[in-house]
């Protein structure tokens, strides 16, 4: 069975942003909203899954966190709003 990776955008109520890359999306996510996950996403409060893609292959998992990682805010805030217009936490009902 081909494993599957995620890139990720959490956001805080606020709309802090953060992107990410994991094998383990729900793991990961749980370390998060349990204050498990990065300092930055601890700091700002950010732990609302509000976007996620996936793909079979790491290199381009690493490639699309780092490409949108680059992006202005702006545009991150299209990626996410053309999904998930009203910014909903799609893990909401996960735990």
């Amino acid at each position: 069975m081909e494993k599957t990776y995620y890139v990720y955008i959490l956001a805080s109520l606020s709309k802090v942003i953060y992107t990410g890359v994991s094998s383990q999306l729900e793991q990961r996510v749980w370390q998060h909203k349990n204050n498990q996950g990065s300092n930055f996403t601890k700091k700002y409060n950010v732990n609302r899954l509000v976007w996620y893609g996936d793909t079979n292959d790491p290199n381009i998992a690493i490639e699309w966190e780092k490409r949108i990682k680059g992006w202005i805010r702006i545009k991150k805030i299209k990626l996410i709003e053309d999904d998930n217009p009203n910014w909903d936490d799609l893990a909401e009902n996960w735990f």
